[in-house]
This record gives structure tokens, sequence and C-alpha cells, in this order.
């Protein structure tokens, strides 16, 4: 006899799309509108992971009631407003969440679901009801960021497992709560690699990577997970090999694209192709192959091109271009140049995937100056690197360290020694935030030569401000 606590079975019904926030989007792109939700966060102090496909899934009526968090900010977005002038349902009618009433503690509703970023799971849904808590547990230490951003490295703890020294139980299928952290993880890695470099992240990013893949071989509760799965694992993969790739490590990088490019293959995913032929071309022009850069590039585009982005399209153009600038073929970069910014111009687009929230103006004008530079037009790549970190949004601090560097280095080899002491200088007061061996090699390179130009104004000040700091380990 079926105890009356079970749920009798319910049909399934699609959600109805959320009119209301759409309205609210208006003439912006998913990952425009993210980033609104981003900046209003980090105005009440809040901490929410917010993106395209976030929004994505509140305008498909996916996230019918969100965290507390997420509420908090979308009413300060929206002053006056209530949750269901947003379109979303009231917190007390959404299934699997106990309604509260007015006199619950404070600290209950900040902290229940604070981890959770999308509200979705439902005690019904098999994906969720089969998983116990001890495997919950050990699979969102894997996944999910705690404490504060401020010290990268330490709020990675949870992620890299360090709370257990044994290892972790292998895990059953995949269900979408699994999922879910997965990508929460990947979104977490690319928002601490941007306010802080890569070097304090990449050892503790591998442990949430193993992970994922043990996830993969455990298989999947349903295809539609299973696909979510893959592209999660594989976006994991070009993540941890950013930081690789940031931090110097080359070969580790190159390892950790091409596991991305075989998942990609493996599962025909166009979107993490493009992604994972994008960032090889970037190692490629870094490690010093030129024609690598080219070819990869050149099939990036390939793969991108059914995705309808003209934004995804014009980054893998800027790579096309760097590696024709790397091999001394100005028409060649010349012409991805101009194709790059033609199609940036088109403006964005719902196809944009989310991983290019880094690549607007700023990102074109630092991506063409480092061109320039190569092809050894250091007026013209001084001009754009200033203008890529006058463009550069503030909450990007590794990106702003990154096109000064640029900035300095153009200015000491065009000969404006005293002007690349000055930008040297903010780079230099910006590294106790950004740990980036990059960025740290970049400045060394601009350090050497300024060496001849001691007696120009500011020069020695920043040579024995550089010669002070303790070198990267």
């Amino acid at each position: 006899m079926a105890s009356s606590s079970v749920p009798a079975p319910r049909p399934h019904r699609p959600p109805l799309p959320n009119v209301a926030f759409r309205r609210l989007r208006g003439p912006r792109s998913p990952a425009e509108f993210a980033a609104l939700v981003r900046r209003a966060a980090r105005e009440i102090g809040e901490r929410v992971s917010c993106d395209a496909r976030y929004v994505g899934r509140v305008e498909a009526g996916e996230i019918r009631c969100p965290n507390y968090a997420y509420e908090r900010v979308f009413l300060h977005m929206f002053p006056g407003r209530t949750l269901t002038d947003l379109g979303f349902a009231p917190r007390s009618s959404v299934r699997g969440r106990a309604a509260r009433t007015a006199g619950d503690a404070p600290g209950t509703a900040e902290t229940d679901g604070a981890h959770e970023p999308y509200d979705t799971q439902d005690p019904y849904d098999p994906d969720d009801r089969h998983h116990d808590d001890e495997e919950s547990d050990v699979l969102r230490r894997a996944f999910m960021t705690g404490g504060s951003a401020t010290v990268a490295a330490a709020s990675l703890g949870p992620l890299g497992l360090s709370l257990d020294a044994s290892p972790a139980p292998r895990p059953r299928r995949a269900g979408a709560g699994q999922v879910s952290a997965l990508e929460e993880a990947v979104r977490r890695i690319r928002l601490l690699d941007d306010r802080h470099g890569a070097d304090g992240l990449y050892r503790r990013a591998t442990a949430p990577l193993r992970a994922a893949y043990a996830l993969l071989d455990a298989g999947a509760t349903r295809q539609a997970t299973a696909d979510r799965l893959h592209a999660g694992a594989g976006e994991l993969a070009i993540s941890v090999g950013w930081l690789a790739h940031d931090s110097g490590r080359f070969d580790d990088a190159r390892s950790h694209y091409a596991e991305a490019l075989a998942t990609a293959r493996l599962t025909g995913d166009p979107a993490l192709e493009a992604h994972a032929f994008c960032n090889t071309a970037f190692l490629a022009r870094d490690a010093g192959r030129p024609r690598e850069a080219v070819r990869a590039a050149q099939a990036a585009q390939r793969a991108a091109r059914p995705l309808g982005s003209p934004r995804l399209m014009s980054l893998l153009a800027l790579r096309e271009a760097g590696g024709w600038a790397g091999l001394a073929d100005r028409a060649g970069c010349e012409q991805a140049l101009v194709r790059a910014q033609a199609l940036f111009g088109r403006g964005p687009s719902d196809d944009d995937p989310e991983w290019m929230s880094f690549y607007g103006e700023a990102e074109l004008e630092g991506l063409e100056a480092q061109c320039w530079s190569t092809l050894g037009d250091w007026p013209r790549a001084a001009r754009h690197a200033r203008r890529a970190a006058r463009l550069q949004d503030p909450h990007f601090t590794r990106n702003i360290a990154l096109y000064t560097a640029e900035l300095a280095d153009d200015l000491a080899r065009g000969g404006r020694p005293d002007e690349a002491a000055v930008a040297g200088t903010r780079v230099l007061d910006l590294l106790d935030q950004v740990q980036s061996s990059r960025i740290q090699a970049m400045l060394a390179g601009t350090a050497r030569v300024l060496l001849p130009h001691r007696r120009a104004g500011g020069v020695a000040d920043f040579l024995d401000r550089h010669a002070s700091r303790p070198r990267a380990v």
C-alpha cells in the first residue's frame, strides 16, 4: 500500500513563458541584461552569477520563482514592483519550497537556497529525487564556491575538495542538480579570473574538472541532462585550460583544450567546438606557433558559422588576425581585422554564447592593439591599447591590468619612456589584486626595454618598484 506521504503522479506541463520579464529586458541581449543584473547585485552587496542562460531560463518560464538573492536584486532593479509584477509565481505556490511566514527568521531566509543558482529543483522529479544527501554534499563541495571572492584562492577551497582528504565516492548517474552545479562552477571560475587572474586559481580548479569527467563516466539519467553534462564538462575544461594558459602553463592548457575539443567532436556540439578552437588559436599565438593559430581560428569559424552569432565570428576573426600578425603577414592581418570590426558592428544577438560576456568594445580594441604590436606598429598599438583600458568595465580588473600593460609596452618600444613608466606604475598598483603570469611577463619585458632610459621622468621609480616585487613562483 502506497504511503499517503508520496505524491500522486502529475502530468507534465510545459512552463509558460515569462513575458513580463522579457518586456523588462527590452532591446538588450540576454548577455547585456545579465551584466546589468550582476552590476545591480554588487550595488546591494549580493553575489549572483547571472548570465545569458539564466535570463533565458527565466524568460522561458523554467524558473517560476527566483531564489532569495536574485529576488533582492530584481526588486532593487525594478523598485515598486513585486515578484508577481516581474512575471514570477508567488513563493508560497512553488512546489519543492516550504512556504515561509512573515515571522520567519531573517537568517533562514538569507541562507535557504543561497547556493542554488536556479530554484528549479523539484522533489517529484526523478532526476533529483534519487540522489542521497551524502552524494549531493560531495558534489556541492566539488562544484560550488563559498565565502568572499576577495581572496580568489581561498574562495576556491570548496571547489578543490579540500574539506576532505579521502577520495570522493564514485558518483551515480548525474541528474539535473549535479549538472546545474557544474555549470555554476564554470561561471564562478570565470568571475574569479576576471577579478583576480589565473595564478591563484589553476591548481584548485583541476579538482572539479576531475569530478566533472567522473560524472561523464557515470552517465546521466536523461538524454537532455547528458547533453548539458557534456557541454558543461567541455566548458569547464576550457575554463581550466585558460587558467593554465594565463598562468604560463602552456602544455597543460593545450591538453585541456584538446580534451574539450574531443568532447565537442564526440557529441557533435558545434558551439563547444568553436570555443575550443578559439582558445587553441589564442594559445598557439602566445606559444609562438602563428600558423597553427591561423588554422585553429579558421576551423573555429567553420564550426561557428551555423550558430548565428556575429559577435562570435568577430572574435574568431580577431584570433585569425593575431595569427597572421605572428606570421608578419600585414595584409592578411588587416583583412581579418576589417572583418572582425564589421561583424562586431552588427551588434549583440540572442545567439551569442554566454562565455563571450567579456567580449565588448574594450576587448576588440585590446586584441587589435596586440596585432599592431606584433607587427611592430607601436604608435597604432598604443592608441588601441589606451582605448581598451579606458573602455573596460571597472569590474574586470584583470583586463584593465592587461590592456594597461600592453599600453606600457607599446609606449616603451615606441620611444615614449616617461609615458610607459606611468602606465607601468598603474599596472603595478593592480598586481595586488591580479595574479597573472602573462601580465607579469609583459611588464618584465617593458622593464627591460626601459632600462636604458632610467633618467627619463618616472622611469627610475617604476624600475625600482618593479624590481622590488616578489617574483612569481
